[in-house]
């Protein structure tokens, strides 16, 4: 595994992360507590020590999958990153809710539910500008901070190229962007990147297989079920997208290489980019994801250099299917 400084966070975190959206059921299955123990069981032996979640994947479902892990194990070996601004009713509905006393609510139930005293990232979970711009809220969330229930603050902007909340994250002590960025999108390395880079800001790159289009799964034509999120994606747009994975597959991924490997690499190549966070179903999954860092050089910009603050312990970094299977 490869990490890098999660920008003024000073924060260690491995390139690669666990998305956790799946946890809260709306990819295709329902998740138990032995099988999100098996996935971050084989990061951990792989080495990631990044974990993103949110209020709204299930009912805190997912935090609390995550939550009961971390429970039995070390705090301190995972940066957890979690969301708020969203209430969860059922499958793919919810509200919004940006008042601070409805944040500091989630707050308090994220903390619950993930069994924390702390969320190493808090972050505005693809909100309007408008709730965005609210100073009580961050007034608000600063308190949090200074409490230490927060360590830092962070926002994930709703569209890739939200140029407003990503100039005010100074201002409002947002430390890190997270954003849509992917081979099939790659809209924020027009502007929202350079002001990452100004800013010195982290970013997380989350749906970086565009949605598992570029796992290289899925062919011209594929479709899905009714409870999973991508049945609502345009078909029109699905096969035009699947067609040009097509295209990648046979001009610019590798012979012999895993797509999906090859394009978390491809993600983690830009200067920007502190670390991808893709969901993963399996722990087979996990390994595929985790081998992208092979690929990763030494010399970007937010390399993890030994003289950095270190806020995270690291891993021992041997995926689980790497073992013997007397030593599992």
């Amino acid at each position: 595994m490869k990490y890098r400084k999660l920008g003024k966070t000073n924060m260690k975190v491995s390139v690669i992360g666990v998305g956790t959206w799946q946890f809260g059921g709306e990819w295709g299955k329902p998740f138990t507590q032995e099988e999100a123990d098996a996935i971050l069981d084989e990061a951990k032996a792989c080495g990631i020590n990044l974990i993103d979640t949110a209020e709204c994947y299930g009912d805190h479902t997912s935090e609390s999958l995550i939550g009961s892990y971390i429970s039995r194990g070390r705090r301190e070996d995972w940066v957890i990153a979690t969301k708020f601004g969203h209430k969860f009713h059922a499958h793919l509905d919810r509200s919004q809710e940006w008042s601070p006393q409805a944040v500091l609510a989630q707050l308090d139930a994220s903390l619950k539910a993930l069994r924390t005293d702390y969320i190493d990232l808090y972050q505005f979970h693809s909100g309007t500008d408008e709730a965005f711009d609210q100073d009580e809220l961050w007034t608000l969330l600063d308190k949090q901070v200074q409490a230490g229930k927060i360590r830092h603050l962070g926002t994930s902007i709703g569209s890739n190229d939200n140029l407003h909340q990503t100039d005010a994250s100074e201002r409002v002590n947002s430390k890190v962007i997270q954003v849509v960025y992917n081979r099939l999108d790659r809209k924020p390395e027009e502007r929202v990147f350079p002001s990452c880079e100004r800013q010195g800001l982290g970013v997380l790159a989350r749906v970086p297989l565009a949605s598992g289009y570029l796992s290289g799964k899925y062919n011209p034509g594929a479709s899905f079920a009714e409870n999973d999120v991508r049945h609502r994606h345009d078909p029109e747009q699905t096969r035009l997208k699947l067609e040009e994975v097509k295209r990648i597959r046979e001009h610019e991924v590798p012979e012999g290489m895993d797509m999906a490997t090859w394009a978390l690499a491809w993600c983690l190549k830009h200067p920007a980019v502190s670390a991808v966070i893709p969901g993963c179903k399996s722990r087979q999954q996990v390994i595929a994801n985790a081998a992208a860092a092979r690929y990763v050089g030494d010399g970007h910009p937010q390399a993890w250099q030994e003289t950095n603050v270190e806020q995270a312990p690291e891993p021992v970094a041997t995926c689980l299917s790497e073992v013997p299977a007397s030593t599992k």
